[in-house]
């Protein structure tokens, strides 16, 4: 080989493996400096405020998780809101919202309404409902269970006897749905002393309801015994999704995202009197009755047959037969 050649490559080489050495060497040490964060400064006495964990409608039962304590500038910091080592959160339990607060935002003295205060039951009423209050023993109303805030079903057991003699036909129904409890035997707060939830029996519970369901409730106190029946968390939105795909539940089109959560918000809180369910004596045991006694028919004498040349006594079903203008009654299992 040429030697001019040997010489030209060997100083390609060298410049190659020159310019990969420098190219490492600088892009090993131009990373990126890593420069320490210097942290927020923390004031030693900043205050801690009370914000909503949520959105608190108006007329929210306020429970444990609806607040909690967040650190707060001091220049921003207003009488009017609660301040740690100022304020007792667990006093404020059981307490409503008169006033709508966002998520994060601090709450104020004049922003809830606490028990026995003047216009407390009022404030937790939303528009247009009313506030009823249902007698109940310990074994119809859950053991205890039911607390402010829940949504409960309201069941009527009544006994049916009919117009015949026999045992009366004994049945159970689901006449309203999806009822708020806003206090039980005149108290809004489940919690105890130490913030927990107590458990105890009760003999009166204030439901939300409509004007309308206020009314039936008042006849179906007369009709029989009223049992509750606590509902679960996860049957508002099933009950919702359905009502939406059959039709009940009419979204505007054209609406936006958060116009369309304050609709079916509302409409997850409504109270529901339709679609009830019933069972009676006969679903339990087969020596029940599934029907109401039928009165039985006098002893009144018609034409067996309609011939007029005999009588039979009509204690028991018939058949009437109409030829033209005769109208003959036949018992059944007569000819």
């Amino acid at each position: 080989m040429d030697a001019k050649k040997i010489v030209l490559l060997v100083g390609a080489l060298i410049i190659a493996v020159t310019t990969a050495l420098l190219a490492r060497n600088m892009l090993s040490s131009s990373g990126a400096p890593q420069a320490g964060a210097s942290a927020m400064p923390v004031e030693a006495n900043q205050p801690h405020v009370l914000v909503a964990t949520r959105a608190l409608p108006v007329g929210s039962i306020l429970n444990a998780e609806s607040f909690r304590f967040q650190p707060w500038p001091k220049d921003l910091v207003e009488q009017a809101y609660y301040i740690r080592g100022e304020a007792d959160p667990a006093k404020l339990i059981g307490s409503v919202i008169r006033t709508a607060i966002s998520a994060g935002q601090p709450m104020t003295l004049g922003s809830v309404i606490k028990p026995g205060e003047r216009g407390f039951l009022a404030a937790a009423l939303g528009p247009g409902m009313r506030a009823v209050t249902v007698p109940v023993s310990a074994q119809n109303s859950v053991a205890g269970f039911v607390f402010p805030g829940d949504r409960i079903d309201l069941v009527l057991t009544q006994s049916v006897s009919g117009g015949g003699e026999g045992d009366p036909l004994k049945v159970s129904e689901t006449i309203l749905r999806n009822l708020r409890v806003l206090a039980t035997d005149q108290r809004m707060d489940a919690m105890g002393d130490d913030g927990k939830p107590v458990v105890q029996t009760y003999s009166n519970v204030t439901l939300e309801v409509t004007p309308k369901i206020a009314e039936k409730i008042a006849v179906a106190q007369t009709i029989g015994s009223l049992s509750l029946s606590l509902r679960s968390l996860a049957d508002n939105p099933s009950e919702l999704d359905a009502a939406i795909a059959g039709a009940d539940v009419d979204l505007p089109d054209g609406a936006s995202q958060q116009a369309e959560k304050t609709i079916i918000a509302k409409l997850a809180a409504r109270p529901i009197d339709r679609g009830g369910t019933f069972s009676t004596g006969a679903d339990v045991s087969r020596y029940q009755r599934s029907n109401v006694p039928a009165k039985p028919l006098q002893g009144s004498a018609v034409p067996a047959g309609g011939s007029g040349t005999g009588t039979v006594a009509l204690n028991g079903p018939v058949i009437r037969i109409a030829r033209g203008t005769n109208v003959t009654e036949v018992p059944v299992g007569g000819k």
